[in-house]
């Protein structure tokens, strides 16, 4: 009971953090930053982070490669920093979590950046697999950006305040400088002009448009015909943008205030200003709208340290709901990490009852007794009270590593509860009273079922104590099946032969519940090799 309910406030996360050796960060900029900016903020950032003594070498990308996998704009850029080796270090003993947290301090000396901290590896597989680059990503959607945005501010602040969040922000869906061109209709009438002669106009001067072709030998490039960047950028030189008006023979007599401007009998081209017929200004806009399913969506995104996934999320869900109130056609969803630990949750529980009901067909098949392979089935949550202590000692949280340690650790408990009760019932079966049967077979037994627990826990040790790569992992898998193999021998050897003698009277044994010495040493040999 104190197992279950232990198991019960456990934390949860879907895999254990490895740990890289390295650090990545998500350096994002204002939207609209040019290249050339982005490059001269991205070295000062490279420069400050090699000065932290526990960094090697720091390098970043920016932008988008010509093979685009990983599509970025100029503002934002990813920025990995290899530690040196730990015995280079000024203090060895010195936690990664320190040296990553001094790493978040020198990048936030400098203004005009937000951070994401990750590791390289980690930060790939939590886009490929949830779309977010971090642990956690909580999905506002709703039709109106302005409400989705105004939403997500709210679910920042209250993200920030949960104890466990670190680098939470809101993604940049606004800020992005747009240039806003709106035609005066009438003022295009007056002049004769149409939509698409000023749209044209425009799109030859800001995007460009294709005039010719010039050829060097066997290559051939484009001529392309657009105003140059500082004018493109110049509100007041797009104002002064000719715009040719139509012919004086095609207006007709009609417009008085055109022929006031030119004369009929001028055959020169005729142009008039953009800025005359025009608004023309740059102002804030989406820098990017994403969808899911259909629907628009906001992601705020937020790493955990210093705790587990699943309280970190139970808790944050709580203050979300009890802060955030949303109006109708709006709703929230939880994605990174935690939607995975949520699958595989799901999938688990189809699998262990699964794996729990073959054994106890395998049980009652090498046993012929429904009572007697319910007996042995005892051992298993036995095993499992072990485990999940161990994990509390070690205050490791439960996660599918540790997941796959149950139901593997469900297979050795019931093997030695098939050593002992098939021993006494050969023993009865060649005579033997019911209480000398079990005390003799308990003895007998003795040896094989601690050579079977020692082998199987002796050989998960190393994976327990493990301190290289990839030992996050190896840890809890190994540390349930041994404390699940240490609680399992020890009530087994205690706990099961009183159950036996609880259930069973003088000559209740039937032919079939015998199972020959031959058979248990085959059932018990290759365990033992194991």
């Amino acid at each position: 009971v104190s197992s279950a309910a232990g198991a019960t406030k456990s934390g949860s996360e879907f895999m254990p953090r490895l740990d890289e050796g390295d650090v990545a960060l998500h350096a994002m900029r204002v939207p609209g930053t040019s290249l050339s900016q982005a490059v001269e903020m991205q070295g000062l950032l490279e420069a400050r982070l090699r000065q932290v003594p526990e960094v090697s070498v720091v390098f970043g990308k920016i932008g988008t490669a010509e093979v685009a996998t990983d599509p970025m704009p100029p503002n934002v850029a990813d920025t990995f920093v290899m530690l040196k080796p730990r015995v280079e270090w000024p203090n060895p003993k010195k936690p990664k979590a320190q040296v990553v947290a001094d790493l978040q301090l020198a990048a936030e000396e400098l203004p005009g950046n937000n951070y994401e901290f990750t590791q390289p590896i980690q930060m790939r597989f939590n886009e490929l697999i949830a779309g977010v680059r971090a642990d956690i990503g909580v999905k506002v959607f709703g039709d109106d950006l302005d409400q989705l945005l105004a939403l997500a501010n709210r679910v920042q602040v209250v993200l920030r305040d949960v104890p466990g969040a670190a680098d939470v922000r809101v993604e940049q869906v606004t800020g992005l400088p747009i240039l806003s061109v709106s035609p005066d209709r009438a003022k295009l009438a007056r002049m004769g002009l149409s939509i698409a002669t000023v749209q044209e106009a425009i799109e030859i001067a800001i995007g460009g448009k294709t005039a010719g072709a010039l050829f060097e030998g066997d290559r051939r490039f484009s001529i392309v015909v657009r105003l140059p960047e500082e004018r493109r950028v110049d509100v007041e030189s797009l104002k002064r943008l000719p715009i040719a008006l139509p012919p004086a023979e095609e207006e007709g007599t009609a417009g008085g205030a055109r022929l006031a401007l030119f004369t009929a009998e001028s055959k020169m081209p005729r142009f008039i200003a953009l800025g005359e017929i025009a608004d023309i200004s740059f102002a804030p806009g989406p820098n990017q709208i994403s969808r899911e399913n259909g629907k628009r969506r906001i992601v705020v995104s937020a790493n955990v340290r210093g705790r587990d996934l699943g309280s970190f999320v139970t808790d944050a869900q709580a203050a979300v709901d009890k802060a955030v109130k949303l109006p109708a056609g709006y709703w929230i969803g939880w994605g990174g990490q935690f939607e995975q630990l949520m699958s595989a949750s799901k999938r688990l529980v189809i699998v262990v009852p699964i794996a729990l009901a073959l054994i106890v067909l395998l049980l009652f098949t090498s046993l012929g007794s429904a009572k007697d392979a319910a007996i042995v089935f005892t051992g298993v949550p036995l095993a499992l009270t072990g485990g999940v202590a161990a994990l509390a000692l070690r205050d490791i949280p439960l996660s599918i590593s540790a997941g796959v340690g149950f139901i593997a650790l469900s297979g050795v408990a019931a093997l030695n509860g098939l050593v002992i009760i098939s021993f006494i019932n050969n023993l009865r079966a060649g005579g033997m009273p019911l209480d000398d049967a079990i005390t003799e077979g308990s003895m007998k037994r003795l040896r094989p079922v601690l050579m079977t627990a020692l082998v199987a826990s002796l050989g998960f040790v190393p994976m327990a104590i493990a301190t290289g790569a990839g030992a996050e992992v190896q840890r809890p898998l190994a540390t349930v099946v041994i404390g699940g193999i240490v609680s399992s021998t020890l009530l087994t050897l205690l706990v099961l032969p009183a159950l036996y003698r609880m259930f069973h009277r003088e000559g209740d044994l039937t032919p079939e519940e015998v199972v020959t010495e031959e058979t248990v040493e085959s059932s018990h040999a290759p365990t033992s090799a194991h």
